[in-house]
């Protein structure tokens, strides 16, 4: 099988992998062009230092590396090898940075990583240039090393090559050809190349190339500097390029790396350095390689003082060589994958460092052959995740230059985003402020954590404390609001959760088509379900309310969701899907006392009777037209409540005057994870995502295999009676650990598996982490340990839902 015409522009570390990957599974009928000489193009791979450090808090990028590293150690080119094995060391100059790295070794043990916590002495035994009074700790990571990128491209272009892969040096593409909105071609300064798909490789021009379609690339090359110094009389004699492991001091913004007598110097203190892809010269017009630009001198004065400082045998040497190299930069660090919503045909694989570019060229095949990514979720890393504002040039610059500045910073999970803030508001805002509403951040939503003015509850009740890491963004007022919902009533700003509005005599057949449950049930009905990918992985959780005979409301997760759907849109016009969320508002009123509240301000019956539990119906609250749907993600009585956003004011307003004097108030988030948790209710992104199926995620109740066909089913009984992991839920009785999730789980010394998410159930006394483990440990009762920092905190498998599992509360 030859496959279809695929056109690759870019011939770096990614466009080569990507051409050897899909020839490899059959597609030959490839062109790679790339307006530089190969194997050294003139972008980012070519001047690239090449150190791979697999450590990352997202599995997936450490899976992405870790298949970079695989995959580079197994080539070479005449007998040079592609990949220098010599480990990976982060240390730690401060006590803050030690806990980070206990921290970063978790997260490698979690993702499958053999990684070392060394004491100062054996940092400088694995690094003897580093200075010992300098240093407390580290992390070793043994199959960390140097890869040569222009080595790995050229070795996979001969593997490509001998499939029948051509590629074409020094084609310079001008434009992208489409006609009825599918790609045709490339056109190239020597001709055009007929296609019919075409991918993006192109790196620091990806933006440029995008923009031949139509399409907005969230992406900012930044200049980042990189100096070599002379030889060091401490390596005189050095024979082989590398020796000793790469080398990162975060505490210092710097890495390190061996170059024969000399070493590299990667710096990312100085201060941000943004270029457009329009200001990025050409090849042919670049004096040298275009992705490197002038070294400044004064920005690295500082980068010079601290190495001189670490590496006392630098002092011995001087800076011979320094460039500001050019590399891409993304709004939340990952890198941009996939095909665009605009053009069918045109797909990217941008935003790749050379850590995870073979990594990217398997996940790429695979989704291009198979139509889905098989080995890597890539729910991240999708290109049509953003939001319309996160696509703003102001946006994009803002937010890539303060992730330049932050690449080595200590962040919480919790951290805020920072500017441009506050952009996106619910129409609650301002009473939100009033209240002292401490706002995090979530897909540009100001979110309240909690409210300040809940400060009093806290006075008399008994409050589990956390430690000092989960403590962070977060206050005592969290246990209050969660433990005052379970006793009367609470509001809940619930306006940031994805509205699509799907329309039309076809909506119903549409929905059944991609969904696991029945949907196209009376009208009212409401239904948790799921959305598969054609392996049977869980793309997302959903519900779906049905209006009217043509018209359903859905709670959706994300963009990703409303991409999904308008990719399966039937071409009949049949079927209109549109986001609605901008213009209406929610609030989530919940807790034994709801029916209170609500029944008065209404001549609409909420009785049980009246409206049952997953049942929707048009109200009045007040003056207020409202869609009210019987759900509560926090296990209470009570509903969510839809307006218009023009609406949403009054409505606050009106609920808040009926829940204040029956002793209601307003709760955020913190107590709404903690709430969600000791319920059971999984959060997609965080407990299940595109790599797990329903029955390993516990949400196979969902799933009507005795319907008729949606997507997924039949890989879906495939997996069925097959599961040999299952999402679980963990309780921990020490109620000063809490675990913030991405933790390790061990049974004795062996880690078998992570934590999702976690929270104190403030209701129940206990800890609570959900964790993904092998399906022989899942039973309850089995004791196990979780690792946090440097400690292990005993955690033992407990039966779920923790709270109200006959589900009276739900249903009163």
């Amino acid at each position: 099988m030859a496959g279809p015409r695929v056109v690759i522009i870019g011939a770096g570390v990614v466009g080569a992998a990507l051409a050897d990957e899909i020839s490899a599974r059959g597609w030959t009928e490839v062109t790679v062009v790339d307006q530089g000489p190969l194997p050294a193009t003139g972008g980012s791979s070519s001047h690239a230092p090449g150190l791979v450090f697999q450590t990352n808090s997202s599995k997936t990028m450490t899976e992405l590396a870790r298949y970079t590293v695989e995959k580079l150690s197994s080539l070479d080119v005449d007998g040079e090898p592609c990949f220098l094995q010599v480990g990976g060391l982060e240390i730690a100059t401060t006590p803050e940075r030690l806990a980070e790295l206990h921290r970063r070794h978790g997260w490698i043990t979690a993702w499958g990583v053999e990684g070392r916590l060394l004491t100062a002495d054996e940092c400088v035994a694995r690094h003897p240039l580093v200075d010992r009074e300098r240093v407390l700790g580290g992390l070793l990571v043994p199959t960390d090393g140097l890869a040569k990128a222009v080595l790995a491209v050229e070795a996979q272009i001969r593997r490509a090559t001998e499939r029948g892969v051509t590629f074409l040096a020094r084609h310079e593409v001008l434009d992208v050809r489409q006609a009825d909105g599918e790609v045709t071609g490339v056109l190239t300064d020597q001709g055009e190349i007929p296609a019919d798909i075409v991918v993006c490789c192109a790196g620091i021009w990806g933006p440029k190339i995008a923009r031949m379609v139509g399409m907005n690339l969230p992406l900012t090359p930044l200049a980042h500097q990189l100096a070599w110094t002379g030889p060091l009389p401490a390596l005189a004699g050095q024979r082989e390029e590398a020796v000793r492991p790469i080398l990162r001091h975060q505490d210092g913004d710097l890495y390190y790396r061996d170059r024969f007598d000399g070493i590299g110097i990667g710096y990312y203190g100085h201060r941000p350095m943004p270029v457009t892809a329009d200001d990025i010269l050409s090849v042919d017009e670049a004096d040298g390689m275009p992705s490197v630009q002038e070294f400044t001198e004064d920005d690295f004065a500082d980068a010079w003082a601290e190495t001189r400082a670490l590496l006392p045998a630098t002092r011995e040497a001087k800076i011979e060589e320094g460039i500001n190299g050019l590399f891409s930069f993304t709004t939340d660090n990952f890198p941009l994958l996939g095909e665009s919503s605009d053009v069918k045909g045109f797909w990217v694989a941008e935003a790749v460092w050379v850590t995870h570019s073979a990594g990217v060229g398997r996940a790429m095949a695979e989704w291009l052959v198979d139509g889905f990514c098989s080995s890597f979720d890539l729910h991240e890393c999708d290109v049509n995740r953003f939001e319309p504002h996160q696509l703003s040039p102001e946006y994009v610059l803002t937010r890539d230059c303060r992730n330049f500045v932050e690449v080595y910073d200590i962040l919480h999970p919790l951290q805020p985003s920072g500017d441009p803030r506050p952009i996106r508001t619910s129409p609650f805002y301002a009473r939100q402020q009033e209240h002292g509403a401490v706002f995090l951040e979530a897909g540009g939503w100001e979110r309240p954590q909690w409210y300040e003015a809940n400060a009093p509850l806290v006075e008399g009740r008994s409050l589990a404390l956390p430690g000092d890491w989960a403590a962070r963004f977060w206050s005592p007022v969290v246990a209050a609001e969660a433990q005052v919902t379970r006793e009367t009533v609470a509001m809940y700003d619930m306006t940031a959760l994805k509205r699509l509005e799907v329309a039309g005599p076809g909506a119903a057949a549409f929905l059944e088509r991609l969904v696991t449950g029945k949907v196209a049930k009376s009208v009212g009905s409401v239904t948790y379900t799921l959305l598969l990918d054609h392996d049977g992985g869980i793309r997302s959780d959903i519900t779906v309310a049905r209006l009217a005979r043509d018209l359903f409301q859905v709670g959706a997760n994300g963009n990703l969701d409303l991409d999904w759907f308008t990719r399966h849109l039937p071409a009949d016009g049949s079927v209109q899907v549109r986001d609605i969320t901008p213009g209406t508002c929610c609030i989530g009123l919940w807790g034994p006392l709801a029916r209170k509240v609500l029944q008065p301000l209404t001549d609409d019956d909420f009785s049980d009777a009246g409206l049952k539990y997953f049942r929707a119906k048009r109200a009045y609250v007040g003056s207020v037209p409202v869609t009210a749907m019987r759900l509560s993600y926090v296990g209470e009585l009570g509903w969510e409540l839809y307006t218009t956003a023009d609406q949403g004011g009054k409505l606050w307003d009106t609920l808040w005057r009926a829940a204040e004097p029956l002793g209601g108030i307003l709760a955020g988030r913190g107590a709404f994870n903690s709430l969600r948790l000791e319920k059971g209710y999984r959060s997609f992104g965080a407990d299940m995502t595109y790599e797990h199926d329903p029955y390993e995620a516990g949400v196979g109740f969902a799933v009507r295999l005795d319907k008729g066909d949606f997507i997924g089913k039949a890989a879906l009984e495939r997996r069925r009676a097959d599961v040999r992991r299952k999402l679980t839920c963990l309780t921990i009785d020490d109620p000063g650990s809490v675990v913030m999730g991405k933790e390790p789980v061990y049974d004795g010394e062996r880690a078998v598996g992570y934590v999702t998410s976690a929270a104190y159930g403030h209701t129940i006394g206990k800890g609570i982490a959900y964790a993904w483990l092998p399906a022989g440990l899942a039973a309850a009762g089995t004791a196990l340990h979780i690792g946090y920092f440097d400690r292990r905190v005993e955690a033992v498998v407990a039966e779920e839902p923790l709270f109200d599992p006959t589900m009276s509360r739900l249903r009163g």
